[in-house]
């Protein structure tokens, strides 16, 4: 069983994440990709560097706190870095992550026009 805190841990693989007491890769991917606003986060940022406030305010001015646990999470994940001027900005893995996600794109694209 999980252990459930007021802040959660980055999904790591190799630990127990939501969907898996293994933490399989992928399984820890997802759990850490499928948390309110990352993958819109790591979206934002997929032209280059952004402060906190640029970030916040390009994700819809989501919720302070939110903001800074995505930002510790993806910062722990190793997809994201901060710059010594205090901005976000990807690493080689969250920038490998955007092209690894095309495919699911080009596929969510064809699998929405059948739903009509």
């Amino acid at each position: 069983m999980l252990r459930k805190s007021k802040r959660q841990q980055a999904a790591r693989p190799g630990r127990p994440v939501r969907g898996s007491t293994t933490g399989r890769p992928l399984m820890a991917a997802l759990d850490l990709l499928g948390r309110r606003w990352s993958l819109r986060m790591l979206w934002e940022l997929r032209d280059g560097p952004l402060g906190a406030r640029t970030l916040r305010e390009r994700c819809d001015d989501m919720s302070p706190s939110v903001l800074y646990d995505r930002l510790g999470e993806l910062t722990g994940a190793g997809l994201i870095v901060q710059r010594d001027d205090q901005c976000y900005e990807l690493t080689e893995p969250g920038r490998s992550l955007g092209q690894a996600l095309i495919p699911l794109d080009q596929w969510a694209r064809r699998w929405a026009r059948t739903q009509g």
